[in-house]
C-alpha cells in the first residue's frame, strides 16, 4: 500500500508532497512521488527525431524526481521515493501507477490560478478525480504543515451513499486516532439579511430540511456511538449559510484538519462524478479534501 503523488515540478508548488507525508505520518505507508513525462511517438519515420524527443522527456524526467526528492526531504520520518514514468495521458498514466504500487490514495495538488490557500482543479487534476477508482486527496495551494491529521471532517447528509462513506470516515479516523466531525451543509439563500421577498411556503421549505438534517444527525450520532465514539472525539454540526462560500466558512477549521466528501456513482462511466454539492463544497475548502469514489454526499 502506497499513497502516489502526481508531482509536477513546473507549479514550484509541492503542497501535493505536503498533503501526502501528512497523511502518512497518520497512517505510516510510503510515499511515491510520480513525475509523468511525454512518451515518444514510437514510429519508425520518426528516427533521430523521435530518439531526441525521449531522451528530453527523460532528462525531464530525471530532473523532476530529483525535485520531488528534495521536497521529500524535508519529511525524513516519512519513506518516501521518486520515479517518473511516460505516458500519452497525465490523469491516465497516474490511475495507472496507482493500481501497480496499490495505492490507498492519489494525492495532487492544486492549480496555479488558485488563491493562496484554495482549491482548483485543473483540467488534469479534474479528469483525474472523474476517472479514478481510489480516493483523490486534493491539497490547497501552497499547502504546508507539520501536523498529523488531528480531526476528520465528513460531508453528510442522509443517503445510502453518504451513510456507507460516514462508516469509512469513521474506520479511518480511528486507526488515525483523529477526531471525527460529521457536517451537513445547508445553503438557504431565502435567510439573506434583506428576506422581504421570502414567501411562507419557501420559509417552511427551509424549516424542513433543517429539520430533516437534525434528524438525520441524530440517527448519524447513535451509529457512531455504536462504533465507541463519545462526545470527546466526535462532534456533529449544521452548517448553514446563503451560498455554499458561506456554509463552508462557518464551520472552525484548523491546521490538522481534513474533509471528506463522496462523488457520485451514478454515472456509469465515471468512477469518480463530482456532484453540484460536492463539487462546490470542494470549491470553497480551505483545508485539503478527500474524494472518495461511489458515494454522492452533500
Amino acid at each position: 500500500m502506497t499513497y502516489v503523488v502526481g508531482y509536477g515540478p513546473h507549479k514550484h508548488d509541492r503542497s501535493a508532497i505536503e498533503l501526502a507525508c501528512q497523511l502518512a505520518r497518520s497512517l505510516p505507508e510510503p510515499v511515491v512521488a510520480v513525475s509523468v513525462v511525454p512518451r515518444g511517438w514510437g514510429t519508425p519515420g520518426a528516427g533521430g527525431t523521435d530518439r531526441e524527443y525521449e531522451q528530453w522527456a527523460a532528462g525531464e524526467g530525471d530532473d523532476s524526481a530529483a525535485l520531488a526528492l528534495a521536497d521529500l526531504a524535508q519529511h525524513s520520518a516519512v519513506d518516501g521515493s521518486a520515479v517518473w514514468v511516460a505516458g500519452r495521458s497525465v490523469p491516465q498514466t497516474l490511475i495507472e501507477q496507482a493500481a501497480e504500487r496499490d495505492a490507498t490514495i492519489l494525492v495532487v495538488g492544486s492549480g496555479g490560478d488558485a488563491e493562496p490557500g484554495r482549491i482548483r482543479l485543473t483540467s488534469k487534476t479534474d479528469r483525474l478525480v472523474h476517472s479514478s477508482t481510489v480516493p483523490v486527496a486534493i491539497a490547497p495551494r501552497g499547502y504546508r504543515t507539520s501536523s498529523a491529521v488531528t480531526r476528520i471532517t465528513v460531508g453528510f447528509r442522509d443517503d445510502d451513499a453518504s451513510w456507507s462513506l460516514l462508516t469509512r470516515a469513521a474506520e479511518i479516523s480511528k486507526r488515525a486516532s483523529a477526531r471525527l466531525r460529521v457536517v451537513t451543509f445547508l445553503v438557504n439563500p431565502s435567510r439573506r439579511p434583506v428576506t422581504n421577498t421570502v414567501s411562507h411556503a419557501e420559509t417552511q421549505v427551509v424549516n424542513l430540511w433543517a429539520a430533516q438534517a437534525a434528524a438525520a444527525q441524530g440517527e448519524a450520532a447513535d451509529h457512531l456511538t455504536s462504533m465507541g465514539f463519545t462526545g470527546a472525539n466526535l462532534q456533529l454540526i449544521t452548517a448553514e449559510g446563503a451560498d455554499w462560500g458561506a456554509a463552508v466558512d462557518s464551520v472552525d477549521w484548523a491546521d490538522g484538519d481534513v474533509l471528506v466528501v463522496g462523488s457520485s456513482s451514478t454515472h456509469r462511466l465515471a468512477q469518480v462524478f463530482l456532484g453540484s454539492s460536492a463539487s462546490k463544497i470542494l470549491r470553497h475548502s480551505p483545508v485539503p479534501v478527500v474524494v472518495v469514489p461511489g458515494a454522492a454526499v452533500g
